[in-house]
């Protein structure tokens, strides 16, 4: 295989040279012994410090957007723009193939250059599947290549860059664009791609290297020696039924570092040699900087304990009880932790520290799940060489509301070890950060599994939080992977050809067979040979339901069993309500088993959304942050509204919408007097519940988006509010979780009142702003004004928060919530009744209690009270331990009656978690059932169940 350089001037970065290469001069791949001339430049390439070449430049004008789409291999639709006049009598349509000639296309001249490919309209309807697929595509003229065109033709077309242009009788240029091309790649080679391997596969006789690049000119394969400064190319043949390039070389072995070579038309650019790592790679060294051939199963891989480990199973998804923890946060300030541990995956080793004395704590009360925050290749973590800045030095001395803090800490911020991780760069390799040594490529791969085998000694399974929905870069730069080998195909772009960024980043497109194809091989490499046990994806509403249903069927059976699957069905952006494809978002997945996070609860606990900024962040009070009965100053001013009881017990319904498990078919009595199925009760105009089945929904009152919900109540409650009073909404919030039927799932260091300074998004507010103490010794707030990224407008309302001396808790009040939480997690764990498997079992078993609304502040307002009957006319629910079981919570600040007729003269006890003698709240204790009334009485701000065994 040889690369040919088409330019008669192509300037090739040798060094700090600008070598100029002759027209016609073949650039040798192969690796001959005293490789010189061309060999040598194209070698130098391996090594330049430049990570592209330009071979040919791109002849200007040529237009910049891509507005027309490929729907299917032959066929290509240009949408109408808006107020387009109907196309002229003799108009033509051609495709444009760039050639080795200057390309010119200039409205009202003829073409020059490059090869023409004439099209034919075809005023045929579509197929259903290509309808399906291509629904966001605009109404325009769609045209037909030529049947009798091969697919190799085809592929060679791609593979020069295209152009579509309309021509008028004359010939001269009316339009032109350059097409989009994701679609067509999919007809021609997705059936037989999908089932191929790709990346480096090791095996005795050699490693088959395989990288998907259909529109490459050429592909070589750098292969590097130990130091990375020297390499040989090694040439790569093309697979006509794939277009995937491949190479098998016999002396490249476990640990071999090695890159690719693509040699691509780029829009915009021209013909481009990209140096690029392996979208597949499953080792990479420093920072990133190459792939490494690895052998997963070789003995240095593999810790003691790795293949002995016993995974804790489950019996179903709703027995899930997950903690959201950053690896870093867990040990970068342990001092029990040595040094070289802390902030890394082996601090999950050290046995004796605060931290895993914490979750064996919290394991043994009833955690089932950590789940990690992405700990995949991190593209905005330096792996070598990070620094966190010293931020006790402030210039103002470190007041508790200055602005010296995040001012240190934002100047750091691009250098620094902390990020949340969100931005990915390789999605199959373990973040080099958290390794003791990101140079040695195996340390990261060995580390991750002894944490693994770790957490599973303890008890505890090991989820991920992973993100394919976006890259952290597209396009030529350095640090865009997947746009640098397959240019345009594995984005979503919008309607002109840009990449689409609502996600906040480079949207990927995994309604593209090869994208999802990579997503999926991924995540079942976690399951297989990282001991994952479950998954969280981010923004999971903007991949296709069907993608993430055979990533189920794949990560189930590489595992064995099931492998829970949870996400962000979060519905925005250019794919919102379907608009490209049926997504995998909260009202599109009932009864596929994949469970989404349900903001109802959540919005009604805390109050107001999780885009409230400014002033909304402290008026938006909800059910546990005293609306209508404990209004805050500024709802006092600036919303003095007489409906807030109204506003309270609307929020309340909301609650139990969450404690019902967000079921469509449950009934709920509302605040309103009517009985509702939760599928009608309105959520903002959505459905309240959209669940088919418990196990579908995700509970929640905190995780590490947004303000915490210790800090939330910092914002939103009096000023006046007791420290225990805070300490006693926050178990509130946390029993909400605990007692809603459905997944468990908490933000670590929500059980020890949590603080990150007020800041609303931490993603990169350094260890300063993340602080995570298990001791309990310490706490988050104040330390400063947070950011001014996303905190500036509601400085003015943080500052006075800051300041107030009476809202840090002391270190026995942070002990105290987290004790009390363990016991609520082992009330959780005492009885399947708070985790009932079906919808069916939820409606039998599951009713409430509390009184409907006489338009006065009482129970149905502040006080929610619920019946779950381990009998209910069915038998005893296995699991069940007791036959009734009651819970109420009162968040008002006053005791609360609620009657429970329906359990008179039933000989109802506490439960006895809470009456034993080691219990952490003694308020309990002070709740009384009168069985001759049939009335419970509730302590102010208190959780509290009863039990009739």
């Amino acid at each position: 295989m040889r690369l040919l350089c088409l330019d008669p001037r192509i300037r090739i970065q040798i060094g700090g040279r600008l070598a100029a290469v002759p027209v016609g001069l073949s650039l040798a791949l192969a690796a001959p012994t005293g490789a010189t001339g061309a060999q040598a430049l194209a070698e130098a390439a391996c090594v330049s410090p430049t990570h592209a070449t330009r071979l040919r430049a791109e002849a200007a004008p040529l237009p910049a957007p891509a507005r027309a789409i490929w729907l299917d291999a032959r066929t290509i639709r240009w949408p109408h723009g808006e107020g387009a006049a109907p196309a002229a009598a003799g108009t033509r349509y051609v495709l444009v193939a760039g050639t080795t000639e200057p390309l010119r296309v200039t409205p009202g001249q003829r073409l020059e250059g490059g090869e023409i490919v004439p099209l034919t309209v075809h005023p045929f309807p579509l197929s259903p599947a290509v309808g399906r697929r291509t629904r966001h595509v605009g109404v325009g003229t769609t045209l037909r290549l030529s049947a009798a065109m091969t697919s190799a033709r085809l592929a060679a077309l791609h593979s020069r860059g295209l152009l579509l242009v309309r021509l008028d009788g004359a010939g001269r240029v009316e339009d032109a664009t350059r097409t989009q091309a994701a679609l067509a790649l999919d007809d021609l080679y997705a059936e037989a791609a999908e089932t191929t391997p790709m990346g480096a596969s090791p095996a005795r006789d050699g490693t088959v290297f395989r990288v998907w690049a259909p529109t490459a000119q050429a592909v070589g394969l750098c292969l590097y020696g130990a130091d990375t400064t020297t390499a040989r190319v090694v040439p790569m043949q093309r697979e006509e039924r794939t277009g995937a390039w491949h190479t098998r070389v016999r002396d490249a072995a476990h640990g071999a570092r090695y890159r690719y070579l693509v040699d691509v038309v780029v829009p915009g650019e021209g013909l481009v040699r990209n140096r690029v790592t392996d979208p597949y790679a499953l080792a990479l060294t420093a920072n990133s900087s190459h792939a490494v051939v690895v052998d997963l199963a070789h003995p240095s891989l593999v810790p003691e304990g790795w293949r002995t480990r016993r995974v804790p199973r489950l019996a179903h998804p709703v027995d899930q009880v997950i903690y959201e923890l950053h690896v870093r946060d867990f040990s970068v300030a342990d001092a029990r932790v040595p040094i070289a541990h802390r902030g890394r995956f082996l601090a999950f080793t050290d046995t004796a520290s605060h931290g895993m004395r914490h979750l064996r704590a919290l394991a043994r009360a009833g955690l089932t799940d950590v789940h990690l925050l992405p700990v995949f290749d991190i593209a905005t973590i330096p792996e070598v060489g990070c620094r966190s800045p010293d931020v006790g030095g402030t210039p103002n001395g470190g007041s508790p509301n200055g602005e010296g803090q995040q001012a240190v800490v934002v100047a750091a911020a691009a250098g620094d070890c902390f990020n949340w991780g969100y931005d990915p760069l390789h999605f199959t390799v373990p973040e080099g950060s958290y390794a003791t040594s990101a140079s040695d490529f195996a340390a990261r791969i060995r580390e991750f599994r002894r944490m693994v085998v770790a957490l599973n000694g303890i008890g505890l399974r090991v989820g991920m939080d992973v993100v394919y929905n976006h890259t952290s870069a597209a396009g030529q730069a350095p640090q865009s992977v997947l746009d640098r080998i397959v240019p345009g195909y594995y984005h979503r772009l919008d309607a002109n050809g840009r990449v689409e960024t609502s996600t906040c980043c480079a949207n990927t497109a995994t309604e593209h067979r090869l994208m999802a194809k990579l997503m999926i091989e991924s995540a079942v490499r976690w399951v297989r040979d990282y001991g994952i046990s479950s998954f969280r994806f981010d923004l999971m509403g903007h991949q296709p339901r069907a993608a993430m249903e055979r990533l189920q069927r794949a990560v189930n059976a590489a595992a064995g069993r099931h492998v829970p699957l949870i996400g962000e069905g979060w519905n925005f952006g250019e794919v919102a309500d379907g608009a490209r494809f049926v997504q995998a978002s909260q009202r599109s997945l009932a009864g596929s088993g994949i469970a989404t996070f349900s903001d109802r609860a959540r919005d009604a606990v805390r109050g107001g959304s999780a885009l409230d900024d400014s002033v909304d962040l402290v008026r938006n009070q909800g059910w546990a942050s005293g609306l209508a009965y404990a209004p805050n100053e500024e709802r006092l001013r600036l919303h003095p509204a007489p409906d807030d009881w109204a506003a309270l017990r609307s929020a309340a319904d909301m609650v139990r919408v969450g404690l019902a498990g967000t079921l469509r078919d449950f009934a709920l009595h509302t605040a309103d007097g009517a009985t509702r199925r939760l599928a009608d009760v309105s959520y903002g105009g959505q459905p309240a519940g959209y669940v088919q089945e418990p196990g579908e929904v995700v509970n929640y009152v905190e995780n590490h988006d947004n303000p915490t919900l210790f800090d939330a109540n910092v914002l939103k409650l009096p000023a006046s509010t007791s420290a225990e009073d805070r300490a006693r909404l926050q178990l509130l919030g946390s029993a909400v979780v605990l007692f809603s039927q459905g997944i468990a799932y908490v933000h670590a260091g929500q059980e020890l009142l949590r603080s990150k300074s007020l800041d609303r998004n931490s993603f990169d507010s350094g260890d300063w702003f993340n602080p995570y103490d298990p001791s309990g010794e310490t706490h988050g707030f104040p330390r400063g004004l947070p950011p001014a990224r996303d905190n500036a407008r509601t400085w003015p309302f943080m500052a006075a928060r800051l300041a107030d001396g009476r809202v840090p808790p002391s270190p026995a009040l942070v002990r105290f919530t987290r004790d009390a939480f363990l016991d609520l997690l082992r009330i959780r764990a005492s009885s399947s009744l708070f985790r009932l498997r079906t919808a069916r079992e939820v409606r039998a078993r599951l009713r409430f209690l509390d009184a409907p609304p006489d338009g006065g502040p009482a129970p149905s307002g502040t006080v929610i009270a619920a019946h779950l009957d381990g009998r209910a006319g069915r038998g005893v629910l296995p699991g069940a331990r007791y036959r009734d079981v009651v819970f109420a919570l009162n968040v008002g600040n006053a005791d609360a009656s609620v009657p429970v007729p329906s359990l008179r003269g039933r000989s109802l006890r506490l439960h006895p978690v809470h009456a034993a003698a080691t219990a952490a709240d003694p308020r309990p204790r002070l709740s009384r059932w009168n069985a001759e009334s049939a009335v419970l009485s509730v302590p102010p701000r208190t959780a509290v169940v009863w039990v009739y065994e």
